[in-house]
């Protein structure tokens, strides 16, 4: 009877399809003679299997259902699957491609030299393969190794389906900890947080609750309290917390009693994993944000301290000189952040949209090297490096690519060790850096060289930890120059005033007909989602002539609900790319010529978070595909998958160092939470030819009006002040 729970064992004939993410499972599974459905031995059962062979016996619990385009079949509460008892199933088992070398042939031959104490042989009894005929030693000991080897993964995947890791997740752990993985995850689980990207604390503690280590253990309490301070950096950038506060919020997390989160606080600050600095009440670092952190402030005060390795010139003559070759006459404000990048050995320029930085650059460069000095131009992302390089004629890299990293050694390449070579450092869109990056790119500069930092304090602070930038500025321990006059506008454009505007708290400015700044009203979300896409398309490349691919951008605030980007690009890519070759991969459909995003840095595959490629091949059969990133063709193996995210839609802070030919920007009250000034201003200066609002107009006011931007734990400042003053 439909909808009522039934239970259904047989032996899989084959299975039909299985997501190694999730572990749905499609099979064909027959069914024994003595079962009623003996007319018809064959169904399809559908449920949930981490690990499944063909030849395996099921035990399905569940119901029958009518699907609408498959027809009859058994839905599976629950799919237990267990080694085959019959020797057909066995045969088929053996030759499924479970075992390197065993196809059908060979399996039958083991299968009729064993019998029914086949699988007992094989697990506990391997030496007796030599009585198989015609197996050489060779294939004997193939045969061992990749029988135990497959146990162990079966063993690997079921503890990974019960506890709810995906299999793509499962291999990461194996690969990390080896055979004994399962035994070191359940002796600690709370390393899966700490050690495999992509699993969290709630994933860890429910293994650990599971496996019977108390709520109120030592182990539970020590990771609750670096699980917050890492929560607390990567939601709010911080680099410290307040002890009270840390305390507080390991406690709203676990339930575990303060007193004991306190004594588990001391034994990982006593262990130094954790560090604290003595004040009332007392900042607790995780160990990486404090060397990072403190290393910064070294360097920063090393480069200030250090003789020039190059002589010095007059600035004065030097950029008259320059204004006559070039025809150029810098503004005031404009000369005195060249001057001060002469005259400093670290400097900062910052300033919005169309005020001159791009300009400075162009003559800081032109002017050293006419001394025959060695300029390094760097920036955080490829498109910011790309940019770079275009405006200033001359050739910039990613700062990750700079310090090239060495994976035998799992470190970058240039370090303190090895510096890097050159007498001047420019780096753009600094507000990016957060300080562990920054801590790794100032310990490669040799302290004779100059260092000139450019970037936008307006612009949302970096995706990491820290305030770097804004530090720098704060502790009054290098030179900085604001610039303020605009200068890069035409008659009609309206991109950076409208910028300045948002910065200065001031309504957007409109004008009919031509322009490349255009707001339109919407509100219903659903609607929203239409009209951008509509946009997209079909609007802005018919009027503009671009590539929606390749030009056009769609940013939005949030990842969730109906405007986040999740479902954004799920709508953009059955408009953009409704066919091809494709995989899915826990719940993304990758399709060829999709735009993607990189989720993190991935060093082995010269791949860093943020960089956008487009896929350009896809197997199905390997679950694997091929990105191209700037020409350069990067194959993910399913494993991999989860470092990528369609990127037709990104949200505004992932957009940061970027600038596309056009923008669709949606703001809207779904986003009420994360409307501040800072985000809707970064989003409108990421776009150069073309700005689109979509949303609602109070939505946008709320935006501007709102600059109670959160304050960072950070201690960089004080460092470097305090350096300053010895």
């Amino acid at each position: 009877m439909e909808g009522a729970r039934e239970v259904v064992e047989g032996t899989v004939k084959s299975v039909v399809f299985h997501n190694e993410e999730n572990g749905y499972t499609v099979l064909h599974v027959e069914i024994p003679s003595e079962f009623e459905l003996a007319r018809n031995p064959e169904i399809t059962v559908v449920g949930k299997a981490q690990a499944v062979w063909e030849g395996e016996d099921v035990k399905a619990v569940g119901e029958w259902v009518v699907d609408k385009v498959h027809g009859r079949q058994f839905k599976a509460e629950t799919l237990t699957c267990i080694a085959p008892r019959s020797l057909k199933g066995i045969e088929r088992y053996l030759a499924s491609g479970l075992i390197r070398g065993v196809g059908p042939v060979l399996a039958r031959r083991i299968v009729e030299t064993f019998g029914e104490d086949t699988m007992h042989v094989l697990s506990h009894q391997s030496g007796r393969l030599r009585e198989v005929p015609k197996l050489g030693k060779t294939k004997i000991e193939q045969i061992r190794r990749s029988w135990h080897a497959n146990e162990t993964h079966r063993e690997n995947m079921i503890f990974g389906q019960t506890y709810g890791i995906s299999i793509t997740k499962m291999t990461k752990i194996v690969r990390r900890y080896g055979p004994d993985a399962v035994a070191i995850v359940k002796a600690d689980p709370y390393r899966l947080c700490r050690e495999i990207w992509g699993i969290g604390f709630a994933t860890a503690d429910k293994i650990a609750l599971s496996v019977g280590i108390d709520r109120n253990s030592p182990l539970r309490a020590r990771a609750a309290i670096g699980h917050t301070l890492e929560t607390e950096a990567e939601e709010a950038g911080h680099c410290w917390s307040f002890e009270n506060e840390l305390l507080m919020h390991a406690n709203e997390l676990t339930g575990i009693p303060v007193e004991i989160l306190g004594e588990a606080l001391e034994a990982e600050i006593a262990e130094k994993r954790i560090i604290a600095e003595a004040a009332s009440p007392r900042r607790i670092y995780l160990k990486t944000y404090y060397w990072s952190e403190r290393r910064t402030a070294e360097r920063v005060l090393a480069i200030l301290a250090a003789p020039r390795s190059f002589d010095d010139f007059d600035p004065e003559r030097a950029i008259r000189r320059w204004e006559r070759e070039t025809g150029f006459t810098l503004a005031v404000k404009q000369a005195e952040a060249l001057k001060s990048s002469f005259e400093n050995k670290f400097s900062v320029i910052t300033g919005g949209p169309g005020v001159g930085k791009t300009t400075i650059i162009k003559a800081l460069v032109d002017i050293y090297r006419g001394k025959g000095l060695e300029v390094v131009l760097s920036a955080p992302t490829g498109r910011a490096a790309k940019r770079m390089s275009e405006s200033v004629g001359s050739d910039a890299r990613t700062i990750h690519r700079l310090l090239k990293w060495n994976p035998v050694t799992n470190r970058f390449t240039f370090s303190a060790d090895n510096p890097l070579e050159g007498d001047i450092f420019i780096f753009d869109e600094t507000s990016m850096i957060d300080v562990k990056l920054a801590a790794e790119l100032l310990a490669a500069i040799p302290d004779g060289a100059a260092v000139v930092w450019v970037g936008d304090t307006d612009q949302l602070p970096s995706v990491g930890a820290g305030s770097v930038l804004g530090d720098l500025i704060r502790s009054g321990a290098v030179a900085a120059t604001k610039l303020d006059i605009i200068f890069r506008q035409d008659v009609s454009g309206l991109i950076v005033r409208n910028a300045h505007h948002v910065n200065a708290g001031e309504e957007l400015e409109t004008r009919r007909g031509e322009s490349d700044f255009y707001f339109v009203r919407c509100e219903d979300p659903q609607t929203c989602v239409k009209r951008a896409i509509e946009f997209m398309s079909e609007r802005i490349p018919r009027k503009f002539g671009m590539n929606p691919l390749e030009d056009v951008q769609i940013l939005t605030p949030m990842r969730r609900n109906v405007l986040g980007t999740d479902n954004l690009n799920i709508e953009v890519q059955k408009a953009l790319n409704p066919c091809g070759d494709s995989l899915v991969r826990g719940g993304t459909l990758f399709r060829v010529g999709d735009r993607v995003m990189q989720l993190r840095n991935n060093y082995d595959k010269d791949v860093y978070n943020g960089d956008v490629g487009f896929v350009k091949a896809v197997d199905s059969a390997e679950r694997s595909l091929v990105v191209s990133f700037d020409g350069r063709p990067v194959r993910y193996d399913g494993g991999d998958l989860d470092e990528l995210v369609l990127a037709y839609a990104t949200t505004i802070h992932k957009s940061q160092g970027s600038e596309y030919p056009a923008v669709v920007i949606i703001v809207h009250t779904q986003h009420y939470m994360m409307l501040q000034r800072n985000l809707l201003y970064t989003a409108i200066t990421r776009g150069r030819k073309l700005v689109l609002l979509i949303g609602v107009p109070y939505a946008v006011n709320r935006a501007i009006e709102t600059d109670t931007v959160r304050e960072r734990r950070t201690s960089l400042a004080e460092r470097l002040a305090a350096g300053q003053q010895m």
